[in-house]
């Protein structure tokens, strides 16, 4: 269980690195399918994620998770979004910019919410 645990939160934060990769570094305000699909990945590892950790002896904070889980879908809306709309043609920097943002919130909510 630990391992597949572990392999989980591998690819939780490959999807974090394709969203933090995609908005700042690498588009410059077009969204990226790495940005989609990494804010894809996130929910659906993070909520695998949430289902082997409930499935152990450590309670969880699910206040925290319902949090963290709200933010994951607001980033995966700002992608998506951003995708169609540069898709017809009506680019929208500020939503690829305020998908990475959010992605950094959540990853500080993650590590310093205790």
């Amino acid at each position: 269980m630990e391992f597949l645990t572990n392999v989980f939160v591998f690819l939780h934060l490959l999807g974090l690195a394709a969203i933090i990769g995609s908005a700042v570094f690498v588009s410059r305000g077009i969204p990226t399918p790495a940005l989609v699909w990494g804010a894809r990945a996130q929910i659906i590892t993070g909520l695998l994620l949430v289902g082997l950790n409930e499935a152990g002896d450590d309670p969880l904070n699910h206040t925290k998770i319902g949090v963290k889980l709200l933010i994951a879908i607001a980033v995966a809306a700002c992608a998506e979004i951003a995708a169609g709309r540069e898709r017809r043609g009506q680019g929208n920097p500020q939503l690829v910019h305020a998908a990475g943002a959010l992605a950094v919130l959540n990853t500080a909510i993650a590590v310093l919410w205790t």
